[in-house]
C-alpha cells in the first residue's frame, strides 16, 4: 500500500524569474526567514555565495567551497524553507551520479502520489564524491544571474565526505516560480564545506522526506522589483544556471 503524507508549507522569499533576472537585492533577512522553516536552500544579496538551510540553521558557501554561517540580519533575495516534522524516512544505497539520484527520489514522491506537489528531502549520508559551485558577490542590477555567475561562479569537488543534502523539488507547472525538478545543495557533516550540487557519487544515506501541498511567496516591496519583465526568462536559461555547470 502507498504510503499518503501530510502535506507541509513551504515559504518561498521572491522568484527564481526575478533572480535570473537580476533582482539579487535583499528582500528578507536572514532571521526572518528562520522564522518560516528549518531546513531548505537559497542565495544571498548580491549572490554572496549559495545558501544551505539545516537544523534551523543558515549557512553559507564560499566560491572557495568553505562555510561559514550566515549573520542573522544577511540580506536574502531568494530562498524556500520549510518545517521537518512529520517527515517520512528511508534508507538510500549506493548511488553512482547525480541522476540516478534524482530518480530514486522521483520514485519516492510517485509513492506519496506528491509529482504534482512540492517536496524537501534531507539525505545525511557518505560521498565519495561531491561536485558543487559556489559564487562570489556581484553587486548589479538587471544584470542576468547567468551573466553573474560567468564571472563570479568557481567550482570544486570534496572527496570522501560526509555530510548533508538539501533536495528541493518543484513540479514542472512550477517553472520559473522556482527551478522545476530537484535542486540540491551540499554542506558537511562538520560544517566547513559545501555548495549547489552538480554532481555526486554516495555509498549510502539515511533520508527524511517532506511533500508540501501549500506555498507563501514573499515578493519584494521595493518599486524596482516591477520594473523586471520576469516572463521573459526562459526555460533553457532557469536549467543553465540552475542546473549546469
Amino acid at each position: 500500500m502507498r504510503c499518503i503524507l501530510k502535506d507541509h508549507i513551504i515559504y518561498q522569499v521572491s522568484t527564481l524569474q526575478a533572480l535570473a533576472m537580476g533582482y539579487t537585492k535583499a528582500v528578507i533577512t536572514v532571521k526572518d526567514l528562520l522564522d518560516h522553516g528549518d531546513i531548505g536552500l537559497g542565495t544571498f544579496e548580491d549572490v554572496n555565495g549559495e545558501m544551505i538551510v539545516v537544523d534551523h540553521r543558515c549557512f553559507r558557501a564560499m566560491d572557495d567551497g568553505t562555510v561559514a554561517e550566515a549573520p542573522s540580519d544577511m540580506g536574502v533575495p531568494f530562498a524556500c524553507v520549510a518545517g521537518m516534522k512529520d517527515a517520512r524516512t528511508f534508507r538510500l544505497g549506493p548511488v553512482t551520479d547525480i541522476n540516478t539520484l534524482k530518480d530514486l527520489l522521483t520514485v519516492k514522491i510517485e509513492e506519496g502520489f506528491g509529482l504534482n506537489r512540492m517536496h524537501i528531502i534531507r539525505i545525511d549520508g557518505n560521498f565519495p564524491l561531491v561536485r558543487a559551485r559556489s559564487e562570489a558577490p556581484y553587486r548589479s542590477q538587471h544584470i542576468a544571474l547567468k551573466e553573474i555567475l560567468q564571472k563570479t561562479q568557481k567550482d570544486f569537488i570534496f572527496k570522501e565526505i560526509k555530510g548533508s543534502l538539501v533536495c528541493v523539488y518543484y513540479p514542472d507547472y512550477m517553472d520559473g516560480i522556482n527551478a522545476p525538478g530537484w535542486h540540491l545543495h551540499f554542506i558537511s557533516e562538520d560544517r566547513s564545506r559545501g555548495g549547489h550540487v552538480f554532481d555526486l557519487e554516495m555509498t549510502s544515506g539515511q533520508a527524511w522526506l517532506i511533500r508540501i501541498g501549500h506555498i507563501e511567496i514573499q515578493l519584494p516591496s521595493d518599486p524596482a522589483f516591477d520594473t523586471y519583465s520576469l516572463k521573459e526568462v526562459s526555460e533553457e536559461e532557469i536549467k543553465e544556471v540552475e542546473q549546469k555547470s
